[in-house]
């Protein structure tokens, strides 16, 4: 028995929104810098553009666009929240923890828990387990989970292994206790520590604090600092083709589901290629597995909820109830969860160029 999976029960989630940046990025930009690479590249990845932020814009920021909407929908009032929780890898600062920022942004009450998450591409999954198992205990009946990456702000322009690949966004779960619910969540959780250095940032923290900014050339069309995102796109590989297919298939053995009782699996959106093998490998039909990465890039630990409101929003009375989501990457982390989504659940993905400069905080 693996002991970081189980279930998960009296707890529903109530409402899923997220934002995108309104700057489209197609393909055509980099043929200048990549040249026939381009074409290559997309055939590979199935990326044809991906949304950018400004040099300003957040992944706060669009987390705070998608928590609006649901606020501004009657999912909840902001005084109901009980607990925040932010998810992500490139947070507005250092410190504070962007969940105290974005508390007071959305006007939530003072007696409510803020707080943290660092994960990338499994994130969003990490994040539902930890929200709901907080919805379970005494005093926290409702649970924002908010979070979002602007990868784009720590890629390389003149990496053409990764500067086409990523696209920002930002997401708000609302997730709350239910008495009645009689719908768990099944969970699998799992790392692995010693890939820790395939998906890296080497340079900025406390660790190696004073790395080169001096761009260096790793081969061919690759050229990135130590203050820029490093993957080992073999080593990703092989990890995920080794470890997500079969956590996917324990999880649904737990859980009682199999592809074909199972409306939807929704899986990160590493890249295309990836996508499709999973899919071959769990014996998931393409045309039960989303694909967002053509039209937003990768956009981390947002390409799951983001999936799922493109996926849903646009025909909510055949929302598809039955639904297995699987995040997996920077870690080396993965998981996996089963659950019924409910109509009307997941809003339309919201376009915004919303900035908060004029909230910045400064010392002094």
């Amino acid at each position: 028995m693996n002991p970081a999976s189980g279930i998960l029960g009296n707890v529903v989630i109530r409402a899923i929104s997220c934002a995108v940046p309104t700057n489209l990025v197609g393909n055509e930009s980099f043929v200048g810098r990549f040249g026939e690479g381009v074409e290559k590249f997309a055939k590979m990845t199935g990326v044809t553009r991906r949304c950018v932020t400004n040099p300003e814009q957040t992944a706060s920021d669009l987390s705070y666009v998608a928590a609006k909407r649901l606020f501004d929908e009657g999912k909840a009032a902001p005084q109901e929240i009980d607990a925040l929780i932010f998810v992500s890898q490139t947070p507005d600062y250092i410190l504070p923890a962007t969940a105290c920022v974005l508390h007071q942004r959305l006007g939530l009450k003072k007696e409510c828990l803020a707080f943290d998450i660092n994960l990338g591409c499994s994130g969003f999954v990490y994040g539902l387990f930890v929200a709901g198992s907080l919805c379970r205990r005494e005093g926290i009946r409702n649970v924002l989970l908010c979070g979002g990456d602007t990868i784009s702000k720590v890629v390389s322009p003149a990496d053409k292994s990764a500067a086409m690949l990523f696209g920002d966004g930002g997401f708000a779960t609302l997730l709350s206790y239910s008495e009645t619910d009689d719908n768990p969540l099944h969970y699998l959780f799992g790392t692995d520590g010693s890939g820790a250095k395939s998906i890296i940032i080497p340079s900025g923290a406390q660790r190696n604090k004073q790395g080169s900014r001096e761009i260096s050339e790793f081969g061919e069309g690759v050229l990135r600092s130590d203050y820029d995102l490093y993957m080992d796109g073999t080593e990703v590989f092989n990890f995920t083709i080794s470890e997500v297919p079969s956590a996917i298939k324990r999880l649904m053995g737990q859980a009682g589901r199999s592809p074909e009782n199972t409306d939807m699996l929704v899986l990160h959106q590493a890249n295309l290629f990836i996508l499709k093998q999973i899919a071959k490998m769990t014996k998931f039909p393409m045309e039960k597995v989303p694909v967002t990465i053509d039209r937003f890039g990768n956009t981390s630990i947002t390409s799951i909820p983001l999936t799922l409101c493109d996926a849903l929003a646009a025909n909510p009375d055949q929302v598809p109830r039955r639904v297995v989501l699987a995040g997996y990457g920077v870690g080396l982390s993965w998981g996996v969860i089963s659950l019924d989504v409910a109509p009307y659940c997941c809003l339309p993905v919201a376009y915004s160029s919303e900035c908060y400069t004029e909230g910045a905080l400064s010392h002094g």
